[in-house]
C-alpha cells in the first residue's frame, strides 16, 4: 500500500494538472455518485488535500470527493480525450480542457458535504499526518507520551493511522533503524534521548522520502535518502556492519539490524 509521501507526490501531480481549471467532464463509476456530476460540470477543484493515505479533491462548490487507494487504488493524468489502454476498473474520470484524471481500482469513493466531511469515519480517527509541516518533533514526543499510546509496542503503533497518519511499512524499518530502536520497545520505558531520536526520525524520515521523490530504492549521490535496512536482509548494516534480517511483525515483513537497534 502506498505510504504518506507516495499519496502527497500524486496529490501534487494531479494539482498540476487540475486546480484552478473548469472541468469539461466528471464521471463516476458508482450509481449513488452519478447524481453529482451535474452540479460538478464547470466547478473547478480548489486543491488536493493529503490526510495520511487517504485523497481529498476539494471543488468550489464545496463539495468534497473523499477516495483511499488501500492496496489497488491508483490515479493518472492523462491528455484529455485519451485514456489508458487498462484492465483496471476505471472509479472516477475528471477532465479540463487539457488534462484528464483518472482513478481506477479504488474502492472508499464519497462525495461529502462541509458536514459530512468533518463526520467522517475515518478523517475523525487519523492522527496528525507527518507531512504536516506545522506538526514538531515536541508534538510528536508528546504524543509519544501520551496516555493512549505510551504502552503500544513499537511494532504496532507505527502502523496505526490514529496515531500518525501517513506511516506504513516501510517507514515503520527505517524510523527505528534510524532511532536506533527495536519495535518491541514502547514509549514509557525509553530514555530522554531515545525518545528525542525516535521523534525526530518520525517526522524526518518521511519527509525526506518525500523530498526525493521516490529515489530512495537505489542510492545516488545526489540523493539522501536510500534504504537502510528495508528490502535489505543478509546486507550489511551500512552503521554497524552486522548482517540486516528479516522477520514479521503485526502481519507485515520486517527489517532491523540486531547489531545496532537495541
Amino acid at each position: 500500500m502506498p505510504e504518506g509521501p507516495e499519496i502527497r507526490r500524486a496529490a501534487d501531480q494531479l494539482a498540476a494538472a487540475m486546480v484552478g481549471k473548469p472541468l469539461t467532464d466528471v464521471w463516476f463509476a458508482f450509481p449513488q455518485l452519478k447524481t453529482y456530476e451535474p452540479s460538478l460540470l464547470g466547478e473547478t477543484i480548489d486543491a488536493f488535500e493529503t490526510r495520511g493515505k487517504a485523497l481529498l479533491t476539494h471543488f468550489s462548490n464545496g463539495l468534497t470527493l473523499y477516495s483511499h487507494n488501500q492496496l489497488y487504488g491508483v490515479w493518472r493524468v492523462v491528455k484529455s480525450g485519451t485514456e489508458p489502454n487498462t484492465s483496471r476498473q476505471l472509479r472516477v474520470r475528471l477532465a479540463n480542457a487539457d488534462r484528464t484524471i483518472l482513478l481506477y481500482s479504488a474502492s472508499e469513493i464519497e462525495l461529502l458535504n462541509a458536514d459530512t466531511l468533518g463526520a467522517h469515519p475515518f478523517l475523525q480517527r487519523v492522527g496528525p499526518d507527518v507531512l504536516d509541516a506545522s506538526l514538531t518533533v515536541d508534538a510528536v514526543r508528546e504524543r509519544l507520551l501520551s496516555p493512549r499510546f505510551r504502552r503500544r509496542q513499537f511494532s504496532g503503533l507505527l502502523l496505526d493511522q490514529a496515531f500518525l497518519a501517513g506511516l506504513g511499512n516501510y517507514l515503520r524499518v527505517e524510523i527505528l533503524w534510524h532511532a536506533g530502536l527495536r519495535a518491541q520497545h514502547r514509549a514509557q520505558d525509553l530514555t530522554a534521548s531515545q525518545l528525542d531520536a525516535l521523534s525526530e526520525a518520525m517526522l524526518a524520515v518521511p519527509r525526506l522520502s518525500y523530498q526525493m521523490r521516490g529515489s530512495m530504492k537505489k542510492y545516488h549521490e545526489d540523493a539522501a535518502f536510500r534504504f537502510e535496512v528495508f528490502h535489505r536482509q543478509g546486507k550489511k548494516c551500512r552503521r554497524c556492519g552486522a548482517i540486516i534480517e528479516k522477520g514479521v511483525l503485526s502481519s507485515r515483513p520486517f527489517y532491523w539490524c540486531p547489531g545496532c537497534q537495541v
